[in-house]
């Protein structure tokens, strides 16, 4: 699905994504963070079940999924709800709902605006809409709210995923029709008229995402088949978006075919830029997972990181790639975990070369919701990440089926260090012995040793927060026989500051 990202990529943001995590990470110009956005959760409205497809269109925000309530934020289940039938709109300042309240009669799996932002078309299983009969899909005006009534393509099964560019809206799912004419999996019709376009890549089973490179001419689909045409594309094809052909992906050669024990498919597409982003699922232990970036004019591969725990959703922000996932092994990334940390639903990677960046928000999964998962839909612009999935808490706080995310300056603070453990002898010498800290998001932290009001060391350490806790020492010298003096530490991360307790010391 085509979600829209206005990118601001600075050069300080380039340089620190080159960078993590190949020797100290360098991370990006920000104020207290370093990504795009915080692992702070912002204020938004929750919903009573999963949402499953996230757009953006100027300052409003459309959700969509298996819900059939809204609620104020920190509010438990059935307190402060409002009646919203598989899909709501939200204020992308504030987080609250706006009045757009259609009712529809089964669920939304696809959400895609218009680059002009006028118009919101949305997919799934629904064939109603405020009582009017719509097949699986329909559009309204971003302005007014309101579906558009002659734009009415009748498509016979689910819409699983949604792009738009230019006239065009490109359509997959598990149909194999639309407007009566034969179109398997994949079809389009034009924006402002509805009418079915000649375009027909013909995929063999179900299409679970697609998106448009920034240029027009390509178009990416992911999903579960194995031909596209007829021709073999497992899992993943570049299609020209006038005549439906594939072009030649070297990439796609990376998704592992399918075995007796392990399956994969793609989950997710986003592109920006040159670069198209890639997300997997697999069924089966050790399957492939992860995420593979690939140049769109060449289509070939960038680089792949292979974090087993399907990926659902991405979203690419200037330099860094945001990913909702239920993670549980990253050994195989630089810096990784490995199994036994928990699952990791939040993560961020950076665009250059995959490896694991400065963001550990996280959130839980639903074990009674039908997908199990946590994050399954995001989507973002150069200052804000929306997420939604079939999640109750976020940063083990209410929040259920959606959450966002800003670049507000401050961020998250450093833990607060413990006391340090000081040590004096007869020579005159303080050996202060301190422990690391984790910042949810930094990895690059500061660590100041105060002798009461002077720095007696400053150093600058790296820190995953799934790692065990290191030790380090800074020795004080020349110190008077018979004094005590007091130490603290105090930990920065380019804005926050955190100071330990203080202990003294009396040199023998």
């Amino acid at each position: 699905m085509k979600k829209l990202v206005l990118a601001v990529v600075t050069a300080a943001a380039v340089l620190a994504a080159a960078l993590i995590p190949s020797g100290p990470p360098v991370e990006a110009a920000t104020p207290g963070f370093g990504s795009a956005v915080s692992a702070i959760k912002q204020t938004s409205w929750q919903t009573n079940s999963s949402v499953n497809a996230i757009a953006i269109s100027g300052n409003t925000v459309f959700a969509g999924g298996l819900f059939t309530r809204i609620r104020q934020p920190g509010k438990p289940a059935g307190v402060g709800e409002a009646a919203r039938t598989y899909i709501a709109a939200f204020n992308r300042t504030t987080g609250a709902p706006t009045s757009f309240a259609p009712v529809l009669n089964g669920p939304v799996y696809s959400i895609a605006t218009s680059p002009d932002g006028n118009w919101v078309v949305i997919g799934g299983d629904f064939t109603t809409v405020n009582g009017i009969k719509r097949s699986k899909i329909a559009m309204f005006s971003v302005v007014t709210g309101k579906m558009v009534s002659a734009w009415d393509p009748v498509v016979a099964a689910r819409v699983k995923a949604l792009a738009i560019y230019g006239n065009s809206v490109f359509i997959g799912g598990a149909f194999t029709k639309i407007d009566g004419a034969v179109r398997n999996r994949l079809g389009a019709v034009r924006l402002i008229q509805g009418d079915l376009l000649p375009w027909n890549p013909n995929a063999n089973s179900d299409v679970y995402a697609i998106d448009v490179s920034d240029n027009g001419t390509r178009v990416f689909v992911g999903g579960p088949f194995s031909t596209v045409n007829g021709k073999d594309h497992y899992s993943l094809a570049m299609l020209n978006n006038t005549t439906g052909a594939a072009f030649a992906f070297p990439a796609a050669a990376a998704i592992p075919k399918p075995t007796a024990t392990c399956t994969t498919r793609v989950k997710d597409i986003d592109t920006l830029g040159d670069n198209v982003y890639v997300s997997n699922g697999g069924d089966g232990g050790g399957c492939y997972d992860g995420v593979l970036a690939a140049q769109v004019s060449t289509g070939k591969l960038l680089w792949q990181n292979k974090c087993l725990g399907a990926t659902e959703a991405i979203k690419a922000i200037g330099s860094w790639l945001y990913k909702g996932s239920h993670a549980h092994d990253c050994s195989s990334s630089p810096n990784g975990f490995g199994n036994g940390t928990g699952t990791h639903y939040l993560l961020v990677e950076s665009t250059i070369n995959g490896n694991l960046g400065p963001w550990y928000p996280n959130t839980d999964a639903n074990p009674r919701s039908t997908t199990q998962v946590g994050p399954l839909a995001m989507a973002g612009t150069a200052t804000d990440l929306w997420v939604g999935g079939d999640f109750l808490h976020v940063n083990g706080q209410v929040q259920a089926g959606l959450t966002r995310f800003t670049n507000a300056p401050g961020g998250a603070a450093p833990a607060v260090p413990k006391k340090p453990i000081v040590t004096a002898t007869s020579s005159g010498r303080v050996y202060v012995k301190y422990s690391d800290v984790y910042d949810v998001d930094n990895i690059s932290l500061t660590y100041n040793v105060f002798r009461g009001s002077t720095n007696v060391g400053s150093s600058k350490y790296s820190t995953y927060f799934w790692q065990l806790r290191k030790s380090y020492t800074v020795t004080d010298r020349g110190l008077k026989r018979g004094s005590t003096y007091t130490y603290h530490i105090e930990v920065h991360d380019g804005r926050n500051i955190m100071k330990s307790p203080s202990v003294s010391v009396k040199i023998p």
